[in-house]
C-alpha cells in the first residue's frame, strides 16, 4: 500500500511540474519577453493579467496550490534519493543530480521572486517595468535572477524527459533518446527567451 501511494505521489509530482506550473512557466517568461519590446508593451501585457477576472481563485488553484506540493514533495524526493555519480558517471546519472539542485535552486528564487512582486503587489506595489528595472540595477540580483531562471528552465525540461518516462511515453532507448534531443531544444529555447527578457530590463 506504501509503495503504491508513492508511486502514486510521484506521478502526480511529475505531472503537476507539467501540467500546470510547467505551462505557466511558458507562460510567465512569454509575458516577460515582451519588455523586448518596449516599457509600454510589457506594462500593457502585465496589466492585462492584473485585471482578469477571479485572478486570485487562478493563482491558488492553478499555480500556488501545484507548486506548493510539487515543492514539498520535490524537498523529499531531492533528500531521499540516492546519486550515482561516483559509481555510474553517465549522462542520465548527471541529469539526475542536476534536476534535484537545480530544484532547490528553483525554489529558493521562487519564494523571493514571489515575494518581490506578488507580495509587494498585494502590499499596494505595482508591478511594472519600472519595478523590474529597479531590481535588476542590482548586479547581485541579475546574477541571482540569470542562475535561477536558467534553473527553473532546467527543471522544467530535464523534468520532461522523467515526465515522458514515468508516464509511459517514451518506453524504448530510441524514443528516449529523441526525447533528450527534444528537452535540450526545448531547455536552449526558453533559456534565450528568459535571458533576453531579463536583460531588456537592464
Amino acid at each position: 500500500m506504501a509503495k503504491n501511494r508513492e508511486f502514486g505521489n510521484r506521478r502526480l509530482h511529475s505531472l503537476l511540474g507539467v501540467i500546470p506550473i510547467g505551462l505557466f512557466l511558458i507562460f510567465h517568461l512569454s509575458v516577460n519577453f515582451m519588455a523586448t519590446k518596449g516599457e509600454e508593451t510589457f506594462n500593457g501585457a502585465v496589466h492585462l493579467i492584473e485585471y482578469t477576472p477571479v485572478k486570485i481563485l487562478v493563482e491558488w488553484v492553478v499555480i500556488y496550490l501545484p507548486l506548493i506540493f510539487h515543492a514539498v514533495y520535490g524537498i523529499y524526493i531531492a533528500f531521499t534519493a540516492k546519486n550515482n555519480l561516483g559509481r555510474f558517471s553517465f549522462f542520465r546519472n548527471w541529469m539526475f543530480m542536476l534536476q534535484r539542485l537545480t530544484g532547490i535552486i528553483t525554489l529558493i528564487f521562487l519564494v523571493w521572486h514571489i515575494w518581490a512582486t506578488r507580495i509587494q503587489a498585494a502590499m499596494g506595489a505595482e508591478v511594472n517595468f519600472d519595478m523590474m528595472a529597479e531590481i535588476f540595477s542590482s548586479p547581485f540580483m541579475l546574477v541571482f535572477y540569470i542562475v535561477g531562471v536558467t534553473s527553473a528552465i532546467f527543471h522544467f525540461a530535464n523534468g520532461l524527459w522523467s515526465f515522458a518516462v514515468s508516464w509511459g511515453l517514451t518506453v524504448s532507448p530510441r524514443s528516449q533518446r529523441i526525447m533528450t534531443y527534444f528537452t535540450l531544444i526545448v531547455f536552449v529555447l526558453l533559456t534565450y527567451i528568459g535571458i533576453s527578457a531579463i536583460f531588456a530590463f537592464v
